[in-house]
């Protein structure tokens, strides 16, 4: 597979005191929406269960802030849920 952008990050979320990676159909969720209503995530691309590839001008914190959002507006996410974002 071709690297698409720079970055590569992993999104998971802490549940119950348990990690997990965010499934694919999430972030997928998360970046088609934002191709339409938020060109700064426009440089997101979701590759499998808990990993994306960014490109530069994606400001991580901007982005786990808006993430969590949106899976929150979903009911991806449970009530003590935490959402976090890594790059590597």
């Amino acid at each position: 597979m071709l690297a698409m952008f720079a970055r590569k990050i992993r999104v998971s979320y802490e549940a119950d005191g348990k990690r997990h990676s965010c499934p694919l159909k999430w972030l997928d969720s998360f970046s088609m929406r934002s191709f339409t209503n938020a060109s700064r995530f426009d440089d997101t691309l979701p590759v499998e269960d808990g990993r994306m590839e960014v490109g530069t001008r994606v400001e991580l914190d901007e982005l786990a802030r808006a993430m969590e959002d949106w899976f929150r507006r979903k009911s991806y996410l449970p009530g003590d849920a935490h959402l976090t974002i890594e790059e590597g």
